[in-house]
């Protein structure tokens, strides 16, 4: 008798195939209809787990990577965190060069996934050597049969969202989306998943979301890159102190600054109000739908998709610790703690 189990491989058969979520609470005074596309559904937690498994994947293909390469990369946090799961099921060693500014939450799992972190200065400019992006170079020079994914440069970055995110939206809205709301770092997931809808529906708007302190709004618009814009901020896995080959700035209609205070205390709203436990940029992307809408961008018969990047359990030592939160200066009389306090029973 033939033992029919139903059960995957392994975990990286669950990336990909993402929920899309009618936001009701929070989007309750908006004018039009609000869904997110949940990327804490990927086994990763994040929609870093579509290019870390397509760009290694493609690397196999050609042969470029064998059983004894070591991957090394440049993140934030989530790419690290999905290179190492993928690492880890393929058989690869990881190398990290992380940004100071990533919570210690998200170094910590990286370090839990058997990757090699090095934890570079956050403020400094790109082509300083002790940026995370030059120490990953630096490092690919040195290990003898490394990658370097290098997702900020990789055309593939943007491909595998062209090739899963975009056309899981259409299919999820059967065409209906009018309009496409992200966030921009590296660009790969706005601009794949933008290709693909322009491709679908030219008269699709495509909204990104910049962070203060970042430069990709201005060179939007002048196609200049202007190193006065560039500041301190804290939101991560938003914004840039450099120009992104896989942004493909053509396929964006316009974007949006929004605040690093706003941005917390809306990924915390969003907590409270939809259910949904997500991250620093899931926040960032609802306010800049709510800036919008204050802006008279939607109609009624608008049908927004946002898309929430990643999960609130990469920020707990940020964004939902109170105590971060006081330190910033994102507590007063607007915006006081939230959370319920936690009472002990002796």
């Amino acid at each position: 008798m033939e033992n029919k189990i139903n059960a995957y491989n392994n975990v990286l058969e669950l990336i990909g195939n993402t929920p899309l979520v009618k936001l009701n609470k929070i989007a309750s005074g908006l004018t039009g209809n609000f869904y997110a596309k949940v990327e804490a559904f990927n086994p990763g937690h994040s929609s870093k787990d579509r290019i870390a498994a397509y760009i290694i994947e493609e690397a196999e293909r050609k042969g470029i990577l064998t059983k004894d390469s070591t991957i090394i990369e440049t993140t934030s946090g989530n790419t690290g965190f999905s290179i190492a799961m993928v690492s880890i099921i393929k058989g690869y060693e990881c190398i990290l060069a992380v940004s100071s500014k990533s919570s210690k939450d998200k170094i910590d799992m990286l370090r839990s996934m058997g990757a090699k972190v090095y934890v570079c200065p956050a403020h400094v400019s790109a082509d300083d050597p002790r940026s995370y992006y030059e120490v990953a170079k630096r490092l690919h020079n040195e290990v003898k049969g490394s990658i370097y994914i290098n997702q900020y440069f990789n055309e593939l970055n943007a491909e595998a969202h062209y090739r899963s995110t975009g056309p899981e939206i259409w299919n999820q809205t059967n065409g209906n989306i009018t309009h496409l709301v992200a966030c921009s770092g590296t660009g790969g997931t706005i601009s794949g998943t933008a290709r693909f809808l322009k491709e679908k529906n030219p008269n699709i708007k495509i909204i990104g979301v910049d962070a203060f302190g970042s430069v990709l709004k201005k060179y939007h618009e002048t196609r200049e890159f202007d190193s006065n814009e560039i500041y301190p901020y804290r939101i991560e896995g938003l914004g840039k102190n450099l120009i992104p080959s896989s942004t493909n700035f053509d396929v964006i209609d316009e974007f949006i600054k929004v605040t690093d205070e706003e941005s917390a205390h809306t990924a915390r709203e969003i907590s409270r109000t939809e259910g949904m436990f997500v991250g620093y940029t899931s926040g960032a992307v609802m306010q800049a739908v709510k800036q919008l809408d204050e802006n008279g961008e939607f109609g009624k018969d608008s049908n927004v998709v946002v898309i929430f990047p990643d999960h609130g359990s990469r920020y707990m030592s940020k964004i939902y610790s109170d105590q971060w939160m006081e330190d910033q200066g994102f507590f007063d009389t607007k915006h006081e703690s939230e959370p319920q306090e936690i009472q002990y029973v002796k």
